[in-house]
């Protein structure tokens, strides 16, 4: 949906197979999109609910998806964008698109759970300790937005 928005980048991570169970490779510190470490926490989302809309004002976001699936929609309106008034929507989950999603500051981002069948889990790697302060948030019929969940 629309054209990849500016500071919007997707990396392939490596899944590796184990007669007694898979390692699936997340963050290293030599990835692109590493700017430091703070903090890295767990979200879950259930089937077909919405969370967002949040713009982090500092932090560059990493995140991968561990269970189920999860939609991602980036909304730009920075003003100096060349994508400016675009969203973007992405789809990760560990068994169809493993990537790691990473979002620049500036970005509007809101996410749904897209399997219908189990709430999913989610990773967030961020270069600072979370700060309330940091981000702003709207509600969600602020950005109109079709989620389709």
């Amino acid at each position: 949906m629309g054209e990849v928005i500016e500071g919007v980048s997707l990396h392939p991570l490596k899944q590796i197979s184990v007669p007694k169970g898979d390692l699936w490779h997340a963050f290293k510190s030599t990835d692109e999109g590493f700017v430091g470490f703070g903090e890295a926490y767990f979200t879950q989302v259930k089937p077909h609910e919405v969370k967002g809309w949040k713009r982090h004002n500092r932090y560059v976001l990493n995140l991968v998806v561990a269970v189920g699936s999860v939609k991602f929609v980036i909304y730009d309106d920075r003003e100096d964008s060349k994508t400016k008034g675009q969203f973007q929507e992405v789809v990760l989950s560990p068994t169809s698109n493993y990537q790691r999603l990473t979002i620049a500051p500036g970005l509007w981002m809101a996410f749904a759970g897209a399997d219908s069948t189990q709430t999913s889990l989610l990773m967030d790697l961020i270069p600072e300790v979370h700060n309330p302060e940091e981000s702003d948030r709207k509600e969600l019929d602020d950005i109109q937005y079709d989620f389709g969940v």
